[in-house]
């Protein structure tokens, strides 16, 4: 494959956008697999699929056309008449998942699917207190940005938090029994921290959460929005570390561009809770559901899990190169650790036609790519690093 050629910078205008989102200076025309073309009809790799969304990349077949379909057959009906689509979705997630006996909620978003779990952990427990770990995000909504780390100094909003919330040290296996006690309803986690610069929290910290957790009766929940859906070469992190949770909540790559979430628990939560516990009036609609039916499908049928794998350890072999002094995650979800701030090399390979991310830490680089890379595409951010000041 020829080298991906330089591309223009610039940023599009849009004067009746409230300007409350930073935009990386490009303006994406359309796109196919994993390319995007811009407004002046030059190319950009895609490793960053909009925060980790479009698993199967751009116009893929099955999934284009299972989105038609069900738009012909029926576009939307609530939760309050069955759908078999939806039934069908609920089933091959849990049997995607390898959770035993889990039962789904459909929701629209990620943080909708974090502000179910703790509130489910909330009722079930009647406690008001809420472990969470340093350097999480779970959302921007009341009780998801209440457990995000930093969102009160920088944008929470809120007058006050809906609970209690204390912060654990990531790794700090030796504070969890001070900070988890029985006064607390739930320990929320990302395994993997994906806005912290995909940071894997490791087998040993999820299972001590876990231990503590059975210990005083709290609720553990599994943040997989981001880390989920097969980005780490298995199911869920659940099932890389080995680690089962009793909520676990997924977006993003769920649904390959269609807004949609899930929240999966055990069969003991869920008989817990009465009906009209729970609400929603998008979620588990039939075009969401007949997306996330898609996204499972290729991933198994085209053993995308294997490409995964596959890919992050060719990543983690070959792009230690350029300004690139570590790398660190789990499957395709990878930090590239710089000896130059993130943001200045995320520019560099901008303009050579590779769109990344940034993080939280300012010194690492996000890789989010689509499932379809090839190999050829990591042999072209290999050699653009390469080319950049070490």
């Amino acid at each position: 494959m020829p080298p991906v050629p330089a591309v223009s910078v610039s940023a599009p205008a849009a004067e009746y956008l409230a300007p409350v989102f930073a935009q990386y200076p490009l303006e994406v025309a359309s796109a196919q697999g994993v390319w995007l073309t811009n407004n002046r009809g030059e190319r950009v790799l895609d490793l960053y699929g909009g925060h980790a969304v479009a698993a199967l990349g751009y116009g893929h077949p099955a999934w284009t056309a299972a989105l038609a379909r069900q738009a012909q057959l029926c576009q939307f009906q609530s939760n309050a008449v069955a759908m078999a689509v939806r039934a069908r979705a609920a089933e091959r997630l849990v049997h995607f998942a390898q959770l035993a006996d889990a039962r789904v909620f459909f929701v629209n978003s990620g943080a909708e699917a974090n502000e179910n779990a703790l509130k489910i952990a909330l009722r079930i427990t009647a406690r008001r207190h809420v472990a969470a770990i340093e350097g999480a995000f779970h959302g921007r909504t009341a009780a998801a940005g209440a457990v995000t780390w930093g969102a009160q100094a920088k944008w929470y909003g809120f007058p006050r938090t809906p609970f209690n919330v204390t912060f654990l040290a990531r790794g700090d296996t030796g504070a969890i029994r001070a900070k988890v006690t029985r006064r607390t309803a739930a320990v929320i986690v990302e395994p993997v921290q994906g806005l912290a610069g995909a940071v894997d929290l490791g087998a040993d910290f999820l299972a001590a959460l876990r231990r503590r957790c059975d210990e005083v009766g709290a609720l553990l929940i599994f943040d997989e929005v981001q880390c989920g859906m097969g980005r780490t070469g298995q199911p869920f992190a659940a099932n890389l570390h080995g680690v089962v949770p009793d909520l676990l909540t997924t977006a993003k790559a769920l649904g390959n561009g269609f807004p949609c979430a899930a929240l999966l628990m055990s069969a003991q939560l869920s008989a817990q809770l009465p009906v009209e516990s729970l609400g929603t009036t998008f979620g588990g609609g039939p075009m969401a559901c007949a997306a996330i039916e898609a996204v499972l499908e290729a991933i198994e049928s085209q053993k995308l899990l294997e490409r995964v794998r596959h890919l992050g350890a060719l990543i983690r072999a070959s792009c230690r190169v350029g300004p690139v002094c570590d790398l660190q995650g789990a499957g395709l979800l990878v930090g590239l650790r710089t000896t130059r701030p993130a943001k200045q090399v995320q520019a560099e390979l901008l303009e050579s036609g590779i769109l990344t991310g940034t993080s939280s830490d300012g010194h690492v680089v996000r890789l989010l790519p689509p499932f379809i890379l090839e190999d050829e595409h990591v042999e072209l951010l290999r050699d653009a690093l390469r080319e950049l000041p070490a």
